[in-house]
């Protein structure tokens, strides 16, 4: 009996293992179905309703399908290294193909047009026994006298004139040569018909401006107002009475303020899309109200020295405007794109040189290499490195959470 006692124990022990434990079943079954709030930055936290990461502050996500995506990843998967993979349920998007506006904004001054930068030259050797100009950028007008110089040759000139006339008045050809010589030095008509009515020769004769401007010192045009260097006075002229100028020198520079333009600096990013005839708001600083809509007349083929930017001008008339040489403006610069391939700006990551997204492969992300192009409504150019199947990270940022990452990627 106690051998036979003892064996029925034995099933009846091993029966009651056989029994399902409902009890434990139902516990894993309701703990699955709790919703579950984690930090992206941080996983390691978890919360059973929504709030606030109490690391960095974050908002929590629900984790919806956390343990299926996870079920479904590979063991080899998970042993990836973590400076290279990331597993995330985060969300993804794709290239998008369009054709993009984008306002540039540019900063710039008012220069002087140099095309119509007129020079006064002496046409004959002599002395200035006087000078009508003062200073520099002084204010004159076509016909205004800017000098009396006396030069030998023209009285020289003069004498051989009435020379002939006094012993040769039949004379008619020779007579007209010798005008027409003492006209081509520089003596105006008036000028010689008063000689002639006098009967001797003028000994000073006075030198007409043919433009109307600001005058300038030949060689002097780095330090006009809008170009390179702007004095902090207005300077005396190095010109001076009493002093010897010679035939063909350049005297004076003319630059007239009614015909200026504008030199905006395009920035390495911009360049790309602004060319001729694009349109462009300029916006004046000292008189906001007389803003004008035109466009890009031409883009300087090289950087001026000391210089990032490309230099942009916007020819305009500045008659009615009266817009200050050298003064500041502000310049809205509006492009049209091609039809190019672009993903938010924030899917991509710069490591300095080289830019990178999250490229989705099966259930984890892993950095991929791209070549990016301009920026355009927040948006960027993707030129190389991804195809319409491609599914990458919408923000790069909250995958990358380590330094190690960085180095190891670049």
């Amino acid at each position: 009996m106690p051998i036979k006692f003892y064996y029925i124990s034995i099933l009846l022990l091993a029966l009651a293992g056989c029994k399902p434990k409902t009890g434990n079943a139902d516990v894993a079954v309701a703990d699955s179905m709790k919703e579950t709030y984690t930090c992206p930055m941080h996983p390691q936290i978890m919360e059973s309703h929504p709030g606030d990461c109490p690391v960095c502050g974050m908002a929590l996500v629900k984790r919806e399908n956390a343990k299926r995506e996870i079920s479904q990843v590979d063991l080899s998967t998970l042993l990836q290294p973590t400076n290279r993979v990331v597993l995330s349920s985060i969300p993804v998007i794709s290239l998008r193909h369009a054709v993009q506006e984008k306002k540039i904004d540019a900063f710039g001054r008012i220069e002087y047009d140099t095309r119509s930068v007129k020079t006064i030259a002496a046409r004959i050797s002599g002395r200035i026994e006087k000078l009508y100009v003062r200073y520099r950028y002084q204010r004159i007008h076509a016909g205004d006298k800017i000098m009396d110089i006396y030069s030998p040759e023209l009285l020289t000139g003069q004498e051989n004139l009435l020379f002939i006339l006094k012993n040769d008045p039949e004379n008619i050809s020779l007579i007209n040569a010798a005008k027409e010589r003492l006209l081509l030095l520089g003596m105006s008509s008036s000028q010689l018909q008063r000689a002639i009515a006098k009967g001797r020769p003028l000994f000073t004769i006075s030198l007409y401006s043919d433009y109307t401007g600001h005058v300038h010192e030949s060689g002097t045009m780095n330090n006009a107002p809008g170009q390179k260097n702007i004095p902090g006075m207005t300077e005396d002229l190095s010109l001076k009475e009493g002093m010897y100028v010679q035939k063909g020198q350049p005297v004076f520079q003319i630059y007239n303020m009614t015909n200026s333009w504008v030199t905006l600096s395009l920035f390495a990013g911009d360049n790309t899309l602004v060319t001729t005839g694009t349109p462009v708001t300029i916006i004046p600083e000292t008189a906001p109200d007389k803003q004008f809509v035109s466009k890009i007349s031409f883009i300087e083929p090289f950087y001026r020295s000391n210089s990032k930017t490309l230099t942009a001008r916007v020819y305009f008339d500045n008659m009615s405007m009266d817009l200050p040489v050298g003064s500041q403006v502000k310049a809205i610069i509006s492009v049209r794109t091609k039809r190019e391939s672009w993903i938010p700006q924030q899917a991509v990551l710069s490591l300095g040189l080289n830019k990178v997204v999250m490229l989705k492969k099966r259930n984890v992300f892993e950095v991929h290499p791209v070549h990016t192009g301009i920026v355009a409504n927040d948006l960027i150019q993707i030129r190389e490195g991804l195809n319409d199947q491609d599914s990458v990270a919408a923000d790069a940022q909250f995958l990358i959470d380590s330094e190690s990452f960085i180095k190891v990627n670049q």
